[in-house]
C-alpha cells in the first residue's frame, strides 16, 4: 500500500474539521485555544481508512491570519480535500488556499460541499456550478464534487470512496530516497526527550539511524517512531510520524518547524536559490528586483529579496526565472515547490519551484542556462543530470548529492549514470564530470603536451604533473591520472618514466649538438657518481644556451639521473651505488655519512646529494639523527 497524506484546504468555519471527525473518528483541533474559538490555528492529525488502506490527514487553518500554518501542512500532500460550506460557496480563503495547493503542485483534489442540510437544491447545484467554474482553468479541471454533510453524515461514505480512488494512481516513492522530513512540531515527552512530528517526504526512516537536523547542523539517533499512535519501527515516505530522539544539543529549544529531519548524503542549508516562479494573475502583484517576499519551503518561512534574472519583472499571470537571496538558511532540494507571499500586506503573491541550491550568484541567465535549469525542473532523468553537471562545470557534482541536486531518485540517477558516462563523462574521486567536461580537459592535455613540443623541441616531453596543473581550475586530479591513461592506451600520448610526449616525437638535434650530447655522455660516463656540477663544466659547455634543455633531454632519455639542481649523475653509476649499498649494508641502522664514504667513494659534496637521492627511492631510511638499510631479500647484513 502507498503511503498517502490527505490535507485539508477551505475558508474559516466551512467545516473542514467537524468533516474530518466525522471521516476518522479524531477530533483535530488540539489546543484548547482552537476549541475556545472553534477554528483550527495549528495543524491537526488524524487517520483515514476504509478498512483495506490507511490514508494520513492533515487538517490546516483556513482563517488568513493562520495562512503559514496551512503552507507548513499542504506541503508533502498528495491529495487535497478542498472544503466548501454549502451555504456561504467560495470565500477569499478558499480560491487562496486553492492557489497555494496549485502552485506547491499537488496533483489531485476532491471537493466536499460541507453543510447541504442547510440548503435547497437549486442553491447547491449554484455553489457546485461556483466551484467548479474556480477549478475549470487549473490542474483541477474535472475534479470530484461530493455533497455531505457532517451533521447528518450524508455523503460521508462516498466521499471516503471518492478520496480513496482518487489517490489510486500516484508513483510509489524510492525508499532509497535520502531521507528529509520537514519538522511542523517540536515537544517533549516525560520519560521519551524530545519528540518532533512530520511528514517524511522521501525516504524510509528507522529506529536506530543517525540523522541530522538542518539549519542548525545538529546530530542525533533515533529512539522510537510513531504513525498515528502505533509504534513501528520504520517510516516511508508519505506517513505522519512522529519521532523521538536522543543526541547531544536535541533540547526541544534548539528545534523549531521550519528545520528539517535528514539522512543519507548531499544534503546542506543554503541562503539563496535560483528558481522558476509563476506570480498569480489576479492579485495586481508583480514581482521585482530587489523585492522583499517570504519564503515559505517545507515547514520554513524566511524573507528573502527576489533578483529577477530575465527583464527587470515577473508580471502578473506571467512566469520568470529569479534568484532568492534568504536572509537565514533553510534546506531545499532541486524541484522542491514553495510559496511566495507578499512582506506587507500579507498575501499570497506566486509559487515556484527550486532548480538550484548551490547556484552562483547570478544577476541574468544565458539562454543555454535558460534551457539547462528547465530540463532540471522537468527534464527526463538523464537530460536532468546531464544539465546539472553543465551547469556545475569543471569541478563536478559528488556522486552521493546527485538526488538532492537533481530532485531524482537514486534509481533514476543510477540509470541516467550508466548513459551518460557511455557518452563520456566520469566519475572521479567521488565526484561526476560531465561529458563536455572530460572532452575539454583532454583536448587541454594534448594541448600542452603539443606545447611543450613546439617550446622545447629538445626535450623528450611533459612532465605529468604538469599535465596534472594544466586541467581548468576546479577539476578532480584524479581525472588527469584517468586521461592519461586512456590516452596512452589509445596511443595518442607515451609516458616514459613520469614524461609524456606524442609518440612520434623525436627531439630534433643539430649536428653540433648532437657532438655536444656526445660529449656530455663520455664526460658523465667517465665520472661515476662523482661528476662536476653544471657550473663545474668544462668553458665550452658551461656557456652554452642550449645547456639545460640538452641536459634534460639526456635525463628524459634515462642517461642521466638529477641529484640536485645542477648536479646530474650517470644514471648507471648511481644504480651500481644503489646495488653496493643495499649489498654491503643491508640491515644495519644508525648509519652516518661517515659509513656511506667506506663503500661510496666520494667527498661530501656528492655524498649528500646521493643520500637523499637514496632517502627518496626506499634505499636508505632516515630514523633519528642516522639512516638504516632495509634488509633485503636474498641479502646478509654486513659487519
Amino acid at each position: 500500500m502507498r503511503r498517502l497524506l490527505l490535507g485539508t484546504a477551505g475558508h474559516i468555519d466551512h467545516g473542514k474539521t467537524a468533516l474530518v471527525r466525522v471521516l476518522t473518528g479524531v477530533d483535530t483541533d488540539r489546543l484548547q485555544e482552537e476549541k475556545e474559538r472553534g477554528i483550527t490555528i495549528d495543524l491537526g492529525f488524524a487517520e483515514l481508512t476504509d478498512g483495506a488502506h490507511r490514508m494520513g490527514v492533515v487538517d490546516v487553518p483556513g482563517h488568513e491570519g493562520f495562512i503559514r500554518n496551512m503552507v507548513a501542512g499542504a506541503t508533502g500532500v498528495d491529495l487535497v480535500l478542498l472544503v466548501v460550506a454549502a451555504d456561504e460557496g467560495l470565500m477569499p480563503q478558499t480560491r487562496e488556499h486553492v492557489h497555494i495547493v496549485t502552485l506547491l503542485g499537488v496533483e489531485r483534489l476532491v471537493v466536499a460541499l460541507t453543510k447541504v442540510d442547510l440548503v435547497d437544491e437549486e442553491w447547491l447545484e449554484l455553489v457546485g456550478e461556483e466551484v467548479a467554474s474556480l477549478l475549470e482553468d487549473g490542474p483541477y479541471h474535472g475534479a470530484p464534487i461530493v455533497p455531505t454533510s457532517a451533521r447528518t453524515g450524508e455523503g460521508i461514505e462516498l466521499l471516503t470512496h471518492t478520496l480513496f480512488a482518487a489517490a489510486e494512481n500516484g508513483i510509489d516513492p524510492d525508499p532509497g530516497d535520502p531521507v528529509s522530513l520537514p519538522l511542523d512540531r517540536v515537544f517533549t515527552v516525560h520519560g521519551t526527550g524530545t519528540v518532533v512530528t512530520g511528514t517524511l517526504r522521501s525516504g524510509r526512516l528507522e529506529v536506530g539511524d543517525r540523522v541530522r537536523v538542518l539549519p542548525g547542523e545538529i546530530a542525533g539517533r533515533v529512539r522510537g517512531l510513531q504513525v498515528h499512535g502505533r509504534e513501528v519501527e520504520e517510516v516511508r515516505a508519505g506517513e505522519r510520524t512522529a519521532v523521538a530522539l536522543s543526541g547531544t544539543g536535541l533540547d526541544r529549544h534548539a528545534l523549531a518547524r521550519g528545520q528539517a529531519l535528514v539522512a543519507g548524503e548531499g544534503w546542506i542549508e543554503v541562503a539563496m536559490l535560483t528558481a522558476r516562479i509563476h506570480v498569480l494573475p489576479e492579485t495586481g502583484w508583480r514581482i521585482e528586483a530587489g523585492q522583499r517576499v517570504r519564503v515559505h519551503l517545507g515547514t520554513a518561512e524566511v524573507m528573502a529579496r527576489c533578483a529577477v534574472l530575465q527583464g527587470e519583472v515577473v508580471e502578473p499571470g506571467e512566469d520568470g526565472w529569479v534568484q532568492l537571496r534568504m536572509e537565514s538558511p533553510v534546506l531545499a532540494r532541486v524541484r522542491d515547490a514553495f510559496v511566495l507571499r507578499s512582506f506587507s500586506p500579507m498575501t499570497t503573491i506566486a509559487g515556484g519551484r527550486v532548480a538550484e541550491i548551490v547556484p552562483p550568484r547570478r544577476s541574468s541567465l544565458s539562454d543555454a542556462d535558460v534551457v539547462r535549469l528547465g530540463a532540471l525542473l522537468s527534464g527526463a532523468p538523464t537530460r536532468a543530470v546531464a544539465s546539472l553537471l553543465e551547469l556545475v562545470g569543471a569541478p563536478g557534482v559528488a556522486e552521493d548529492a546527485l538526488p538532492v541536486r537533481t530532485g531524482l531518485p537514486p534509481g533514476a540517477i543510477a540509470g541516467a549514470l550508466t548513459e551518460l558516462m557511455g557518452a563520456g563523462a566520469r566519475v572521479c574521486e567521488g565526484m561526476v564530470i560531465s561529458a563536455e567536461e572530460v572532452a575539454h580537459a583532454r583536448d587541454a592535455m594534448l594541448e600542452v603536451v603539443d606545447a611543450h613540443h613546439r617550446d622545447e623541441p629538445l626535450l623528450i616531453g611533459v612532465g605529468s604533473e604538469t599535465l596534472r596543473v594544466s586541467l581548468t581550475h576546479g577539476a578532480p586530479s584524479a581525472l588527469a591520472d584517468q586521461l592519461l591513461e586512456e590516452l596512452a592506451r589509445e596511443g595518442e600520448v607515451k609516458v616514459r618514466r613520469g614524461t609524456v610526449s606524442r609518440p612520434d616525437f623525436v627531439p630534433r638535434l643539430t649536428t653540433e649538438q648532437e657532438t655536444v650530447c656526445e660529449a656530455l655522455r663520455t664526460l658523465y660516463q667517465d665520472a661515476g657518481i662523482a661528476p662536476p656540477t653544471v657550473d663545474e663544466l668544462p668553458e665550452p659547455l658551461r656557456h652554452r644556451t642550449d645547456l639545460w634543455p640538452l641536459l634534460r633531454l639526456l635525463e628524459g632519455e634515462g642517461v642521466l639521473t638529477s641529484l640536485d639542481h645542477g648536479l646530474f649523475v650517470w644514471r648507471d653509476a648511481v644504480e651500481v651505488a644503489i646495488r653496493q649499498v643495499e649489498v654491503s649494508m643491508s640491515g644495519r641502522k644508525g648509519l652516518g655519512p661517515t659509513d656511506f664514504r667506506g663503500i661510496l667513494t666520494v667527498t661530501r659534496k656528492h655524498l649528500m646529494p646521493l643520500l637523499a637521492h637514496f632517502d627518496i627511492r626506499g634505499v636508505t631510511v632516515r630514523r633519528g639523527a642516522g639512516r638504516e638499510v632495509p634488509g633485503r631479500s636474498g641479502t646478509e647484513p654486513s659487519g
